[in-house]
């Protein structure tokens, strides 16, 4: 290698130099996350700077009285310091991290950010700071060979799917001297519904809903009709359960009084004006719906769910209200 190429060197590595990832991370990665040495940082603290400067005053004190004792005071803090820093590094290093389970939440609550702290073969990590963007910071402490669920509380004030963004997990263990700290990108998120609007408003078609609501009372449902198979959102008094038994299988029992209209929730008989209201507006009627028991499908100029009922019908209909007018829908799933 040439002169000029060695004098060069220097330069070129500052430029490949990316310190933006000292407070940014790496790119998005998936889970588990493990803490391994490139990814733990470390820099003193302002009162591990204040140490500093009293031990160099301590040291010139020694070195101008020629004081034997104040050179093992200094030097014993000195190493003392050293142990800590390397502690400190320590207390993070080769822990794993993921998140557990990312539950929806309606706009304007707190979501419960689950991350999974693995701490297996290691010893015991104290002190450990969690914090994620619109969130106070939560610290813990993990035993060894322990593995910790840390709820992470962040606050949400959009609609739509929301990356839990960057994770920075710290330690000041023990001294307080050094702060390790590792900025993490994990891959997840979770979904963020409509607030559901507060003013009350019946459910369209209200004739076919009272008698939706006749018929799962069992109102003029005397006479035995028939069998058919099992749809989600059938009233359990109607299972035929003997078949059950019999291992024939879900069947669902008709009779000639029953009721089964259907009732759809449409974007465009909502009585609102805006997007964010009408939103708003059908997801308290989703609401309403499920907690009434009726089989309802949802109407979107973009979007269209049968009629259903029952949770995982209820989360579908959220689901498309949440997203709506989004683009950010590939990003989930379930």
């Amino acid at each position: 290698m040439s002169d000029g190429a060695l004098r060069d060197l220097p330069l070129r590595l500052v430029s490949q130099l990316n310190w933006q990832r000292f407070w940014r991370g790496e790119r998005e990665q998936a889970a588990p996350y493990v803490l391994h040495r490139r990814r733990v940082y470390i820099l003193p603290t302002r009162f591990g700077l204040l140490f500093a400067v009293v031990l160099m005053v301590m040291l010139i004190g020694s070195i101008n009285y020629v004081n034997s004792l104040g050179y093992l005071l200094t030097f014993l803090l000195t190493g003392l310091g050293l142990v800590g820093m390397v502690a400190t590094y320590r207390n993070l290093l080769n822990l794993s991290l993921a998140f557990g389970r990312l539950r929806p939440v309606f706009a304007g609550d707190a979501a419960q950010v689950q991350v999974l702290i693995d701490n297996r073969d290691a010893p015991a990590r104290s002190a450990l700071t969690l914090r994620v963007p619109d969130s106070p910071a939560v610290t813990v402490d993990v035993d060894a060979d322990q593995q910790s669920a840390v709820d992470v509380i962040q606050h949400n004030s959009q609609r739509g799917y929301r990356p839990v963004g960057l994770l920075t997990i710290e330690t000041r263990f023990p001294l307080g001297l050094f702060r390790a700290w590792s900025p993490v990108n994990l891959r997840g998120g979770y979904l963020v519904y409509p607030r559901p609007a507060v003013t009350p408003q019946p459910l369209p078609d209200a004739d076919a809903w009272r008698a939706s609501v006749q018929g799962e009372l069992g109102r003029g449902a005397e006479d035995f009709a028939g069998l058919r198979g099992y749809h989600r959102g059938d009233s359990l008094r109607h299972v035929h359960w003997k078949a059950v038994a019999r291992e024939q299988g879900l069947l669902t029992k008709q009779f000639a009084g029953d009721r089964h209209e259907e009732l759809w929730l449409d974007w465009h008989r909502t009585g609102e004006r805006g997007t964010e209201a009408r939103l708003s507006r059908l997801a308290r009627w989703v609401l309403d719906a499920e907690y009434t028991g009726l089989r309802y499908g949802l109407r979107l100029p973009d979007a269209q769910l049968a009629p259903g009922h029952g949770p995982g019908h209820q989360a579908q209909a959220l689901k498309l209200l949440a997203l709506h007018g989004r683009a950010d829908d590939d990003e989930v799933s379930g």
